[in-house]
């Protein structure tokens, strides 16, 4: 269904009004009656241009005859103009003038028809009926462009704007009564997003080509008051019957919203991967804590069954003799192997239980037993065989602990490994004649708290008591970019000679996860020939 068919199936029969604009009074009478006879009503009768504007304004017509010649200052084709651009009545000029000015004037204003005195009234009847229907057809389209919900901008071949609607006045700033017949480039302003620099409409570009060119992304619109728009849409040419191009029409909208949404979505989507990976990585992490937990399991049973049986080996050997032989040099003897295997053994052991205690704090169910500790008693006790190993080695070993110090109220069983930890450590890689010191003190810490009811906001200092452990060694430096990293599961300090020590690879990590189960911090520090572990610990767990 064409445009004509929708036009002839939506209008309803309607009485036209007419007003004739006739300074010679027979001619308008004249006129008058042959309107009547035809069934259209004659509103009024104006003698002036002064006047038709008048009465138009005040009768609001469905059509005016307007003659050319009038008497007054202003003509038909002035008077024409003006009502056309104020009301949009059709006009139809009625005249004996047919020479060339008056009629390349008179098609200046786009008229509905162009009928030459004497008149016949048949003619007069195609030329009102025509100027009818294409009145109803532009007023139809102009509908349809400005309910869109794009903007639309026609321009002719010089670029000259000849038609935006409602969309495009908003966006641009421009009203259509102001840009009527401006140049598109003093209207339209385009700019690259990332550049800000301009950019050539693609309303030329499509003019130019002879085809339909589409806005790329990143496109601004500056609107009159200097605010930008991103806009996106397309510009296509515009050819009459011939194919001949006439002009060009743009349509665009305002890609705000679309963006935004496009966003919304891109950021769900992201989320929605997220949720997949984390959720994938917890899969993952589970099957890692059931595989250790199995395996462990599985592992230290016949571990223990291999040291229970090294042990009722030793003492069935010890009984027959064998294991001190004197006739076996001692690099061969039965008792160096077997502790080769004993030691081996507890390795593996400790290795397993430090990862099923690692796994548990991770899962937060490692199990605290609290009890009030007297520091100055217990760690005397617990540094007792690594001073032996200390001068075994010929390292000096020095212990300070104040004797008044409160108790320390944390579990024993985990302050015992974390210390143990340390302690073994400084006398692992200790060199002969060096020192390790052991030092216990109580220190205050300034805490923060902002007072949330006061309007000020005001910050509340306050003193918190600690228990400070540090446990420094001499003739051995930690690099500082490998400080932070000595913590990490089985990690080795390159060129060091940590491959040549035994050890699981665990300790400082689960050292370090215990601490801070007992809310507690760990660091370390290294420099001028000492390195130095510091343990804070609350007094209160």
């Amino acid at each position: 269904m064409n445009i004509i068919d929708i036009l002839s199936n939506t209008q309803t029969k309607k009485t036209v009004r007419v007003l004739v604009v006739e300074d010679e009074y027979i001619l308008a009478i004249n006129l008058q009656e042959s309107l009547e006879s035809l069934g259209y009503v004659v509103l009024d009768i104006a003698d002036s241009a002064e006047g038709a504007i008048a009465k138009a304004t005040e009768l609001r017509p469905n059509l005016i005859l307007m003659d050319i010649r009038l008497r007054g200052e202003m003509d038909g084709i002035q008077a024409a103009e003006q009502i056309w651009h104020h009301l949009q009545i059709p006009i139809i000029y009625v005249t004996g003038h047919s020479d060339k000015s008056t009629v390349e004037r008179a098609t200046l204003t786009s008229p509905f028809g162009y009928i030459l005195k004497p008149i016949k009234e048949q003619e007069l009847y195609v030329a009102i009926q025509t100027a009818l229907n294409r009145y109803d057809r532009e007023q139809f389209l102009s509908s349809v462009l400005r309910a869109m919900g794009d903007a639309v901008i026609v321009v002719d071949t010089e670029l000259n704007i000849k038609y935006i609607n409602q969309v495009a006045e908003a966006l641009t700033g421009w009203q259509w009564n102001e840009a009527k017949e401006k140049m598109l480039t003093e209207v339209i302003k385009i700019i690259d997003e990332q550049t800000q620099l301009p950019i050539e409409n693609p309303i030329i570009a499509a003019l130019q080509q002879e085809t339909t060119i589409y806005l790329g992304g990143g496109v601004l619109l500056v609107a009159r008051d200097g605010t930008t728009i991103p806009i996106a849409d397309s510009a296509t040419p515009l050819r009459n019957n011939s194919g001949v191009i006439t002009g060009a029409v743009f349509v665009f909208r305002d890609d705000t919203q679309r963006r935004l949404t496009e966003e919304r979505n891109l950021a769900s989507e992201r989320a929605q991967q997220l949720e997949i990976r984390v959720a994938e990585l917890q899969r993952l992490n589970q099957l890692k804590e059931d595989f250790l937990a199995t395996i462990s399991q599985e592992m230290r049973t016949p571990l223990s069954n291999i040291k229970m049986a090294i042990s009722v080996l030793e003492n069935i050997l010890d009984r027959q003799g064998v294991l001190h032989l004197k006739t076996v040099s001692p690099s061969d003897s039965v008792a160096r192997y077997l502790t080769i295997l004993r030691d081996q053994c507890e390795q593996e052991l400790d290795l397993i239980d430090n990862l099923l205690h690692i796994r548990m704090i991770d899962a937060d169910i490692y199990p605290l037993e609290l009890t009030s500790i007297q520091l100055q008693n217990w760690l005397p006790h617990v540094a007792e065989y690594f001073q032996e190993r200390a001068q075994a080695r010929q390292q000096s070993f020095e212990i300070s602990v104040s004797p008044n110090l409160p108790p320390l109220v944390s579990d024993l069983a985990s302050l015992t490994e974390i210390v143990s930890e340390l302690l073994n450590n400084a006398c692992k890689y200790t060199p002969p004649d060096g020192q390790i010191v052991l030092n216990v003190q109580l220190i205050y810490i300034t805490k923060s708290l902002i007072d949330e009811n006061a309007k000020s906001g005001v910050l509340h200092n306050f003193q918190v008591p600690y228990f400070q452990i540090t446990i420094s060694n001499s003739g051995v430096i930690i690099p500082k970019k490998e400080q932070s990293r000595i913590f990490e599961p089985f990690y080795r300090i390159p060129e060091s000679d940590r491959w040549q020590q035994s050890g699981t690879g665990l300790g400082l990590t689960l050292a370090k996860k215990l601490v801070e189960y007992l809310q507690g911090t760990i660091e370390v520090t290294s420099s001028q020939g000492w390195t130095t572990f510091t343990v804070q610990l609350p007094l209160n767990l």
